[in-house]
């Protein structure tokens, strides 16, 4: 499928979230508001953007892809190329901030499963198509994103979600990827799960399928999972959140150093105030840059919601770098600071020698991935062992004596979550 990216040449960005009427600048889309935007983040020394289109706006009905539309994603990606920032693009929005965004040939009296139904996935399939050949000869275009955590219309807390079995979720995940290769061969074609995926039993689109399908992992961390009221905001467990799950990741995946990235991460108030955000935002960096393999890290989000827009929760409207009138804020200062100090530096941190045994039944389906949530058993040997002063990784249950598999990896010990919690005696065993 799509090329596999090299991991030695960090890359740091933003998520970009327009300054002027959030992701509604689509309906009233002016160009010279966005070029002040992309201004702000490069002023930041970041070197690319994920965007967001909305779903129902650029294909309201299935048969419609609006050329308007399109030409504006592509003056976008144009203008971001003007100012050194590469583009990836996320295609079904899907779900923002709370909002979902689906178009009303899905819904009421359309109502049709969007993973499953053949019409609607025929439709999906055209859209990503679409909007990849429009971008396939934009040297700064990266590659589509499928959709923003669009497994959460999968099961529950969603509401109304549209059920669909972990088969045809790969399967669904499988098509569409291949409808962007399809339009833009060679570019980094990916999908993007929440934590739910990691750790929710019952979520049908799998740790297997965010680790294993698509040119690379993405990992979307948020603490305010039940980490920060759980931990609290600098304990191990919450500043360490973000590398826990790009490490986490490494158990499903089927490559032994296949690129992970931090695609989604944020300092969410009030579980990290204000006034502490920088401090988490230059932990949180540090930590998950002590992982091996990873691609990059992709702050959210660039700007701050304004607060004449209304219902959001009250965390989302202070998220951004940059203040909505387009000034650095402390964590974006803090970015700033990272990435002039990482510029031109390789990232070749050591491998993490000791591996914590994950196990969460079948490996396709993993149906007690519980245990890799905040409170469960794996989740918290691997903050133990964090704060006891090991660089952990995880490896399955079902990999845990593959000498070859551990050896490709650099494990050198594995620990079982009981042996991790066990203080003063012997708490790993030398990998066969």
């Amino acid at each position: 499928m799509s090329r596999t990216p090299s991991p030695t040449q960090l890359r740091f960005g933003a998520n970009y979230t327009p300054s002027q009427g959030w992701f509604h600048h689509w309906l009233d889309f002016d160009l010279d508001d966005v070029r002040a935007d992309l201004d702000s983040i490069a002023g930041l020394g970041l070197d690319h953007i994920r965007v967001f289109p909305l779903w129902p706006l650029f294909q309201p009905n299935r048969t419609l892809i609006r050329p308007r539309a399109v030409e504006q994603l592509v003056q976008l990606a144009d203008a971001a190329a003007e100012r050194g920032l590469d583009v990836n693009v996320d295609g079904l929005q899907g779900h923002l901030s709370s909002f979902d965004f689906l178009p009303a040939w899905t819904q009421t009296w359309h109502r049709r499963n969007i993973f499953t139904d053949p019409d609607v996935v025929s439709g999906q399939a055209e859209y990503l198509r679409t909007l990849a050949a429009a971008l396939a000869d934009r040297p700064n275009f990266l590659g589509m994103t499928i959709g923003n955590e669009i497994a959460q219309f999968a099961a529950g807390p969603h509401p109304d979600p549209d059920g669909v079995t972990p088969h045809q979720a790969g399967r669904w995940l499988t098509r569409l990827l291949d409808a962007c290769e399809t339009s833009a061969p060679g570019r980094m074609h990916l999908h993007a799960e929440y934590d739910a995926s990691w750790y929710q039993d019952d979520q049908p689109f799998t740790p297997a399928h965010a680790a294993r399908i698509g040119a690379v992992t993405a990992v979307h961390s948020w603490v305010f999972n039940g980490t920060a009221q759980r931990h609290g905001r600098t304990a191990v467990a919450t500043e360490h959140h973000a590398a826990y799950l790009i490490e986490l990741s490494k158990a499903w995946a089927l490559q032994p150093h296949r690129p992970v990235w931090l695609q989604e991460v944020g300092a969410p108030a009030p579980h990290i105030p204000a006034e502490h955000a920088a401090a988490f935002t230059e932990a949180t960096v540090a930590n998950a840059l002590d992982c091996p393999d990873v691609w990059g890290v992709t702050w959210w989000c660039s700007h701050d919601v304004s607060r004449s827009l209304a219902d959001f929760p009250e965390l989302e409207y202070g998220l951004g770098l940059l203040t909505n009138d387009r000034q650095p804020k402390p964590a974006g200062r803090a970015i700033a600071r990272i990435v002039e100090e990482r510029r031109g530096r390789e990232h070749r941190p050591a491998p993490r020698t000791c591996a914590l045994v994950v196990d969460a039944g079948d490996d396709d389906t993993a149906p007690r991935r519980s245990v890799c949530g905040p409170g469960g058993p794996v989740f918290e040997a691997f903050a133990r062992l964090t704060a006891d002063g090991a660089r952990p990784t995880t490896v399955l249950a079902s990999r845990a004596d593959d000498t070859e598999h551990l050896a490709a990896r650099g494990i050198t010990e594995v620990v079982t979550p009981e042996q991790a919690g066990l203080r003063g005696e012997p708490a790993a065993r030398t990998a066969p």
